[in-house]
């Protein structure tokens, strides 16, 4: 008999923190030591551990690695987008981690120019991790700026390319974040940079040719809640600067064409008055904007000139079974992105008419996302609709005819037919008796019999709404049986702003009651069994797993939390860390004893008890700047001494890597295989895929 190895467990190391009087004793509060080499030590055991019990998988993983890299065409290119006369794309190449960027002139039969090959860029320098963060070519279409990130701590470095040339110029700045804006004169660039919280506190102007070192600061947000990004009207004729908190927003907008002038304010804030500068049109600002209790948003517009809030002028009222999320501005049309019962929905409108029409969608549950629709002068609309049976498909829609062509579809190799599949749309009661949306997708014959394996997916926070989207590698899993569900609880917005605001401060644990309501509601419908059900979510919707696991640990028979936000209050309390001042209008501030309360009260770290609890697989990056390492670290330690079961606890760290775990696209995939593996191995569901296709 193999002897089992042994779990890490890190040394206790009482630390007491008090607050309001009331004292909490953190014995791994010591792991936050990032340089300290017991920690990494400990970190290191912990991934040894996990290989050690995931190595009789490691034949699984590879099939379903085999499977997932089969299912994608290796060597593709992205739908061109068209600006002026060149033709913009990304593609890869079969071997290869990452994209690269090129272009075309006059048309897609020209030749390539190679914008960016993230691959050659990687591979000369020994980048193990790479992402691309902006990526602005300039009005005339002759430099590029583009900003890398090489270790996952999302600090951007630009660099400059000349496209005449393909030299890179010898400018560049370190510590960029992740928005970026070129003047219309090619020759100023604006770029965002964070401070010591990680928050996007600074808008910068650079002048190619200068030092950075020497680049004017023009704006710098003193408030802690609030970040800042800098932006550009469609008509390239305003550079657009919002500082935005949870809860507040301000914008600014400067003539694109005198970039050494200064920022206009549109509306100076007002706690709680929130407004995007969302375009501009002959002279005329489009907002959306919660303004006069417009809890779903509406559209109003302002004259460039008097943009003031006095002189706003309503376009398009609110509708409290409506939400506006955002508005696309065209020379001769209006297109208005809105959610109704917990689906997107599309109109567009002829601004020289004002004839509206709503865009017609094909699926019962589907999604779309927006695209950069770079033109200004077209009756082209450019975006992409997915469902959960529908692969990513790039849609052109002709916004006089109503017509749509699809310009290309995701490939989806290995024989992948939709009609084997069915996506449905179902409806769980809260504890309180709120309907609460689950979008489902399972193959087609399935029955509903108790005994389908069930992976349910939840989030829940920010007004992040979970899509319906359609993902290539759950294939993995429902050829194996498994019904995919996502639960669309309160916290996100898939019902609207109040969905949002019925899930955040002291209403936050609707979130996970709604969640558990779902769960309850798969099983009670027959569509699973507990021993059939694994649980998932990552950030903040690991916090739902590790509330969910606290307050109904038999919901689930296995739960996989991926970078998860577990110590809230220690977190919250601390305001060196990054996120968390301007987390006060999402969780609310510990420092008022109320909120300390409540948050004490749900916080998974801190709700740990000696009790059975399901398998469990945690993550987390060493570098993650949004969710610390430390946190699932001490989470899982702490649980593995106190719960009183025997089954497994796994957690893998990335020690190269942040927030969003491995850069590389065939990386990521071994990942995936990995966490199937878990999920699969753990439910003992046949690792044999349907044969049926």
């Amino acid at each position: 008999m193999n002897k089992q190895p042994i779990p890490p467990l890190a040394e206790k190391r009482p630390y007491p923190i008090t607050t309001h009087d009331h004292t909490r004793v953190d014995d791994y509060y010591w792991l936050r030591e990032k340089t300290n080499p017991d920690v990494l030590a400990h970190l290191q055991a912990e991934n040894t551990y996990t290989q050690a019990v995931m190595a009789h998988t490691e034949s699984l993983q590879a099939q379903l690695y085999t499977e997932l890299v089969g299912r994608i065409q290796e060597t593709d290119q992205t739908a061109p987008v068209k600006r002026g006369d060149y033709y913009y794309y990304s593609r890869t190449e079969a071997g290869k981690q990452y994209r690269v960027y090129g272009r075309k002139h006059g048309s897609l039969d020209a030749p390539e120019e190679v914008l960016l090959d993230l691959n050659t860029l990687a591979a000369d320098n020994g980048y193990d991790y790479l992402v691309l963060g902006a990526f602005k070519v300039s009005p005339n279409q002759n430099i590029l700026a583009f900003a890398l990130d090489t270790d996952g701590a999302e600090n951007f470095v630009v660099s400059f390319k000349d496209l005449t040339t393909g030299d890179l110029l010898p400018d560049q700045i370190t510590q960029v974040s992740y928005t970026a804006e070129w003047a219309n004169d090619n020759r100023t660039f604006f770029y965002t940079r964070q401070d010591e919280a990680k928050r996007s506190a600074y808008l910068y102007r650079h002048t190619l040719g200068s030092e950075a070192a020497v680049d004017p600061l023009i704006y710098a947000e003193s408030d802690e809640l609030y970040r800042v990004y800098i932006g550009k009207t469609r008509d390239r004729r305003y550079l657009t600067l919002t500082a935005a908190s949870i809860e507040t927003t301000e914008c600014y907008f400067l003539d694109a064409d005198a970039p050494e002038t200064d920022f206009q304010i549109v509306h100076p804030r007002e706690k709680g008055l929130r407004y995007n500068l969302s375009g501009h049109r002959d002279g005329t600002f489009y907002l959306v904007t919660n303004a006069d209790n417009a809890t779903n948003s509406k559209v109003m517009t302002a004259l460039a000139s008097a943009p003031e809030r006095t002189q706003w002028q309503e376009l398009i009222p609110h509708r409290a079974a409506v939400k506006v999320d955002d508005v696309d501005l065209f020379a001769d049309h209006m297109v208005v992105y809105e959610r109704e019962n917990g689906l997107k929905t599309m109109r567009v409108t002829d601004l020289r008419t004002d004839a509206t029409h709503a865009v017609a969608f094909p699926d019962p549950v589907y999604t779309y996302l927006h695209e950069s629709n770079p033109e200004f002068a077209t009756r082209t609309l450019r975006f992409v609709y997915s469902s959960l049976t529908t692969a990513d498909s790039d849609i052109d829609y002709d916004m006089e005819t109503q017509t749509w062509t699809v310009v290309k579809q995701m490939p989806v190799l290995g024989g992948y037919d939709p009609a084997h599949y069915v996506s449905e749309r179902i409806w769980a009661t809260a504890v309180d008796g709120t309907n609460i949306p689950i979008s489902l997708v399972y193959r087609r014959g399935t029955v509903r019999d108790g005994n389908n394996p069930c992976f349910l997916y939840g989030y829940g926070s920010y007004g992040f709404s979970m899509e319906p989207r359609f993902k290539m590698e759950l294939l993995s899993l429902l050829d194996r049986g498994f019904i995919y569900a996502i639960a669309h609880i309160r916290g996100g917005q898939e019902m609207g702003r109040a969905w949002y605001e019925q899930g955040k401060y002291l209403h936050k644990k609707n979130t996970f009651t709604d969640f558990i309501a779902c769960g309850r509601h798969l099983i009670a419908q027959n569509y699973t069994s507990r021993e059939k059900m694994v649980i998932m979510g990552r950030s903040a919707g690991g916090l739902l797993m590790g509330a969910v696991l606290n307050m109904a640990p038999d919901l689930a028979y296995a739960a996989v939390a991926g970078v998860p936000f577990v110590d809230v209050v220690t977190t919250m309390l601390d305001e060196t860390i990054p996120l968390t001042v301007g987390e006060f209008e999402e969780w609310g501030n510990p420092k008022n004893k109320e909120y300390y309360d409540y948050m004490l009260s749900y916080s998974p770290y801190d709700n740990v008890e000696a009790k059975d609890y399901p398998h469990i697989l945690v993550t987390a990056g060493l570098n993650d700047p949004r969710v610390a390492y430390w946190e699932p670290a001490k989470w899982v330690t702490k649980l593995r001494r106190t719960k009183t079961d025997a089954n497994r606890l796994l957690f893998k760290v990335f020690m190269g890597a942040g927030h969003f775990s491995s850069s590389g696209r065939y990386d990521y995939l071994k990942d995936t295989a990995f966490e199937y593996a878990f999920i699969l191995d753990t439910l003992q569901v046949s690792d044999g895929v349907t044969a049926e296709h």
